[in-house]
């Protein structure tokens, strides 16, 4: 007997529709199974053949074909184990329907016939959803996940036994909920907890603001990696687009929480600086997402940034510059998107005391050089903002500290400059003024007479790249926001340039 039923594979952060065709005819006890599986899914035979008879019923004791179409995509992973479980007790008449095409089914099954909960639910439900399909049946801990996309039911179950009976009456198992709009929750890191600091303050506001890059240069204990890892909490709230997006990525690499529905923060990712080309950006033979798609539409915090690999950095000049990773393989190309904002955090010097007015630099003018050398000029060229942070005199940190503006304050005037943006740009399709293309930035970034001419004398005496010039009229362009300022004046592209001279 035949049974047929839909399931889906992840390749990238897309879901690509899979039919499980189940034949179970007469003959030699046995189970083959075709269609391009990896060893994750014909492990599957153990676990499918365990649960059936672990969930009290009979396992056929005949011949097994199972074929995963199309054959020549390949299939990896263990969410393929519900479905063929399915289709054996569909096709011994235990399922009643022989053919359920009009739901995606996905789960790992245990040895007990429980279900453990997968990856890439999202995709894989915004896939059934685009594909014409009314329904998913999944591990009741992804049910969140997959309530995010409207116009289709899901069906959690927890249990193979549990499946089965949904199946054969779907009255009998009550939907899940949709989603509830997430709850934005205040950070607990404020910025107003940085004293001093007025210079890298202004350059946290101008990044958030524009989406622009970040490069925080001081000694030891400064406060680079206090101010980065506040950055989160001035950036504005996720929309539910950036949420979307940010929550596929998350939910293809297996990183969200059980029960999890859409990220309600912006993902904050501070690799170690010993971490591999392919862990930064992602790859493998069947492409996984790296840190900076882990961090699109978030943070990427890059401390101690020179004690990367210089082969590791370079790595990121596409992402930087194209907002995507693209991995090619012999079979297919995967996209996963990476639009952050990097932060980087780095000493002056080798020994990180180089002008500290306290502790004394032993390092000579060429072991400064080779360290500094480590940045090589092409990525330095996609850092838009460079500020020293100086060490604190102790007098400072003993003292009550003056008032300033704290993360909600600052995060205020990031969403004013952003909806500027956001209706300015609206009919590009573009969304800060980082992203924006040589173009639009002349189209958008153009200056009063007085700018021009400051920008011209720095662009000669600075030897700015191109790349430098357009960068720096868009971060001009972005203080002309925070003004709430319609045209870039002289003052605006000074303020700008000031990044650039460090």
């Amino acid at each position: 007997m035949l049974a047929t039923l839909r399931t889906a594979a992840v390749f990238g952060v897309e879901a690509c529709p899979v039919l499980v065709e189940v034949d179970v005819s007469f003959g030699l006890p046995g189970f083959t199974m075709v269609g391009l599986p990896d060893a994750s899914v014909r492990e599957s035979r153990d676990r499918v053949k365990s649960a059936i008879r672990n969930s009290g019923f009979d396992f056929p004791a005949h011949r097994i074909t199972v074929n995963l179409a199309p054959a020549d995509v390949r299939k990896a992973g263990a969410s393929f184990d519900l479905p063929i479980a399915l289709g054996v007790l569909a096709a011994q008449g235990i399922v009643t329907r022989r053919e359920v095409v009009d739901a995606v089914l996905l789960g790992e099954l245990s040895l007990d016939g429980s279900i453990h909960p997968t990856r890439g639910v999202l995709p894989i439900a915004a896939a059934a959803r685009r594909d014409g399909v009314t329904s998913i049946l999944l591990p009741a801990a992804n049910a969140g996940e997959a309530a995010i996309v409207s116009g289709l039911t899901v069906v959690p179950v927890s249990s193979l036994a549990e499946a089965v009976k949904a199946l054969n009456d779907p009255s009998s198992v009550s939907p899940a909920p949709r989603a509830a709009p997430p709850r934005i929750c205040a950070s607990a890191a404020d910025l107003a907890d940085v004293r001093g600091q007025r210079l890298a303050r202004r350059a946290l506001e101008i990044a958030s603001a524009g989406g622009h890059n970040l490069l925080l240069v001081g000694p030891p204990g400064a406060g680079k990696t206090m101010m980065a890892r506040r950055l989160p909490g001035i950036l504005p709230p996720l929309t539910f687009e950036e949420a979307l997006e940010a929550t596929a990525v998350h939910s293809v690499a297996g990183l969200l929480p059980r029960g999890a529905g859409l990220l309600i923060e912006r993902p904050f990712r501070a690799p170690h600086h010993t971490i591999s080309d392919v862990a930064l950006v992602g790859g493998g033979s069947m492409p996984r997402p790296g840190e900076v798609s882990l961090a699109h539409n978030g943070v990427l915090f890059l401390d101690e940034m020179l004690e990367f690999n210089r082969h590791v950095l370079e790595v990121l000049r596409q992402p930087l510059e194209e907002g995507t990773v693209t991995v090619a393989r012999a079979a297919r190309v995967a996209s996963f998107p990476a639009r952050f904002v990097l932060v980087g955090a780095m000493n002056p010097c080798p020994c990180g005391f180089s002008g500290d007015p306290l502790r004394e630099c032993r390092c000579t003018p060429q072991q400064v050089d080779r360290y500094r050398g480590r940045l090589s000029g092409p990525l330095r060229d996609r850092l838009d903002l460079t500020v020293d942070v100086p060490a604190l005199p102790v007098a400072e940190l003993t003292e009550a500290p003056p008032p300033a503006d704290s993360s909600s304050v600052v995060r205020s005037r990031v969403i004013a400059a952003r909806e500027r943006q956001r209706d300015r740009y609206a009919p590009d399709g573009i969304r800060t003024n980082a992203e924006l293309r040589p173009p639009f930035v002349g189209k958008y970034c153009r200056s009063d007479a007085a700018g021009e001419r400051i920008l011209a004398r720095a662009a000669h005496r600075l030897v700015l790249s191109a790349r430098a010039y357009d960068r720096v009229r868009k971060v001009a362009r972005t203080i002309a926001d925070l003004d709430a300022a319609d045209q870039v004046t002289g003052d605006h592209l000074a303020e700008a340039l000031q990044f650039r001279l460090t």
